[in-house]
């Protein structure tokens, strides 16, 4: 058997890969030039890309959610196990938001995803590559590894992704049913004011310090830092920030965020049009809070006074791009 064109890293907790694993098993056995491990917790991912590497594959799949992805990309960042040329990495639709997949045109049936990156694989790989920076972030001192991701979201925004994830998918909606719940509940908590234990909480104060243009502070119902190009809410923080990191913070005002997502869709939300909602880009945002949860690509940290999250952009990392 000559060399492995695609290596796959599966994870079969994730959500999407309860139902399709099966599939992809049975098209990685009758495709011998694919080099399929699998692992169950995220403890793992270091010991499989050692082995992948061995394989020196022409390109990296993985299958899981944003949190897989983020461990992933974390240990590809930090262990070095493919020396200074690791493979193209590319990212199936296998989780609940799928925000990374999304990102690089991959979405619907995580099978016939993967059956086109096979395709590309075979032919002119470069045609289909895309840098990315990711985001490294530390904690408190900033000693030790950085943790690796693309899209972190903060104040109002974590508490709803906490919400959705804690009192939302426990009920068993589909995916999509229950980001709308999740929307709807912010909305209501944010125009009403209600404090209530069926809906996110309110947002705690927050202090973000943004190296170019200074510092924010407040309450925000929306706070998110991303390297990726498909935004929430907008599409046009690439061209009004001058770093590597596009930030987007909304304060804690009635209605502020229903005007800035209808801004968006007309396409008028840029720097300085609405008053309240922070357009940024630098190449270092530090993030403190009273006791605030940040979530980057699944993976909760808290913010807390004397004990700041930072966050600086890597190196560019290649990505394969489906068409949209």
């Amino acid at each position: 058997m000559g060399r492995a064109r695609i290596a796959l890293l599966s994870n079969p907790r994730s959500t999407g890969n309860i139902a399709q694993l099966p599939r992809v098993r049975a098209y990685c056995a009758a495709h011998p030039d694919i080099f399929h491990y699998e692992v169950e917790r995220v403890d793992q991912i270091g010991e499989a890309l050692r082995t992948i590497a061995r394989i020196k594959p022409a390109m990296l799949v993985i299958n899981g959610g944003d949190g897989t992805v983020q461990a992933a990309l974390t240990e590809l960042h930090n262990g070095g196990h493919f020396g200074e040329n690791p493979p193209p990495v590319a990212v199936l639709p296998s989780g609940k938001t799928n925000l990374i997949a999304l990102d690089l045109g991959s979405h619907g049936d995580p099978v016939a995803a993967f059956e086109r990156l096979v395709a590309i694989a075979q032919g002119n790989l470069a045609a289909h590559l895309v840098p990315r920076e990711l985001i490294a972030l530390r904690h408190g001192d900033g000693l030790g590894q950085p943790v690796i991701g693309m899209f972190l979201g903060g104040a109002g925004l974590a508490d709803t992704m906490l919400y959705c994830r804690n009192k939302i998918y426990p009920l068993g909606l589909p995916n999509g049913v229950s980001h709308v719940l999740a929307a709807i509940a912010l909305v209501v908590r944010q125009l009403f004011g209600l404090k209530l234990s069926f809906l996110p909480p309110a947002p705690s104060q927050l202090s973000v310090s943004v190296r170019i243009d200074g510092k924010l502070s407040g309450k925000f119902t929306l706070l998110l830092v991303t390297t990726l190009e498909k935004l929430l809410l907008t599409s046009d923080v690439g061209e009004a920030s001058r770093g590597r990191l596009r930030l987007i913070a909304v304060e804690q005002r009635p209605f502020l965020l229903i005007r800035a997502f209808i801004a968006s869709l007309l396409g008028k939300l840029s720097r300085g049009h609405i008053d309240g909602v922070h357009l940024e880009g630098s190449d270092e945002i530090s993030i403190e809070g009273d006791a605030s949860d940040v979530i980057l690509d699944g993976e909760t940290f808290r913010a807390e006074i004397g004990s700041p999250i930072t966050l600086r952009p890597t190196l560019p990392l290649s990505f394969v791009r489906l068409a949209a």
